[in-house]
This record gives C-alpha cells, structure tokens and sequence, in this order.
C-alpha cells in the first residue's frame, strides 16, 4: 500500500460550553493548575461523554451491549466511503435508501460509510445545528446494515433525528449489530470531492462507556 499523503483531522473541538446535545448539562472546562501559580498547567473537564465529536457503542441503546472498552480496536479504522449529500440533504430530512443507491457499488462488508451533510460547518447554538439537522432513516440504516459495513459517520449533532420518531431507529438498527456510530464530526469539502478515504477514530477507553469522544482523523 501506498503511504499517506495527507492527514484530514475530521474532529469538532471540545472546550467549556461547547455546543451539545440539548439536553445534557454543559461543558465545563476549569484549571486546576495553573503555570503562574504551581508552574506547570493542568485541567478538568465536566462533559457528558457523547459531546463534540464522539464514537457510539452498542450500550448506548441496548443495556446488554457492548461498551466501548469492549469493542476491538481493529473496527476503528478501515476504508471509508464518503456520501456526498451537501447539495442535496435539507433541514429535517431523513437520509434514504435513495441517497445511497448511487453508492451502492463502493459500500460492502467493512465499509466504514461517512456522511457528508454540510453540517458540520453550521456547529452553533443556533437552531438549525441544534434541532433540524439532517439524519439516517430506519430504512437506510438497514440497508447499509444488509451491506455489512463496520462504522457510520455524520457530520451533525446525532445519526438520528431530534424529532419524535426520527432518532432510535437507525440508532437501534445500527448498534443492534454492533456497527459504531460516530457523530458530530467535520468534513472539508477537499476531503469530500475525493470521495473515499482511510479513517482512523479511536474513541477514549472509557470502561462501561456507552460512547467516548474520539479524534477523527482521515487519511489520504
């Protein structure tokens, strides 16, 4: 194989009060020591652990799940199919079937499939990044389910929906089989037009996690 040419860091960052999932305390970033005072620097962070760019493990929804210090470290990288859906996808819409029918020949067994939305450049407070993002239908979700793929990606707050409805099916469909979700993450439109890329997203070993924040990096 080749070596890389050029590394993509796909990953949001983390800081006090950074956007997250409405309903989660915020997050909160102190120094417990600081260079002037103790001469070197130290910090705490108080996050809800599905915050900013993060991994999901199947725990995340089925209590007898793995968690993510159970799942091997082998299923967090591998080559990835990216679904180019920015001039396409809109607010409150649900990924379909459709959508990933003109990617059908490149997604098979291992695929790890990203989701490239447009959304990651829109992360805010505001209502389109918080509520009406774009997310994987139920049906989708089987579909690449039957494909056998490892690892799903998207570029907004969740894989599912905020609305009544829209966020366990793919969530359930998804992690009932063991492929990991990974969510808020960042595409460059550089990285999208190439279509395919190699991800490396190795989630925090957190015991009994059902997620962890990950840094999301692809390779080309």
């Amino acid at each position: 194989m080749a070596p890389f040419t050029k590394f993509y860091d796909l990953s949001q960052p983390v800081y006090d009060h950074c956007p997250g999932w409405p309903t989660y305390e915020p997050t909160v970033v102190k120094y417990e020591a600081s260079y002037d005072k103790d001469r070197f620097n130290a910090e705490q962070i108080r996050l809800n652990s599905h915050t900013g760019t993060h991994l999901d493990a199947p725990f995340h929804f089925f209590p007898d799940g793995r968690t993510v210090d159970q799942l091997d470290v082998s299923l967090f990288q591998g080559t990835a199919v990216i679904v180019d859906l920015r001039s396409v996808i809109h607010p409150k819409e649900g990924i379909t079937v459709a959508h990933l029918t003109p990617y059908a020949d490149r997604i098979g067994k291992d695929s790890i499939v990203l989701f490239a939305t447009g959304w990651g450049p829109k992360r805010s407070f505001d209502q389109e990044y918080q509520y009406d993002w774009p997310y994987l239908t139920g049906e989708a979700a089987q579909w690449l389910r039957d494909k056998g793929i490892k690892g799903v990606g998207i570029d907004a707050m969740s894989m599912g929906g905020w609305y009544e409805g829209t966020g366990r099916p793919c969530h359930e469909t998804l992690l009932s089989a063991g492929i990991w979700i990974l969510e808020e993450i960042r595409i460059p439109d550089e990285l999208t037009e190439r279509g395919e890329c190699y991800l490396m997203t190795f989630p925090l070993k957190l015991q009994g996690f059902s997620g962890a924040p990950a840094r999301a990096v692809a390779a080309v």
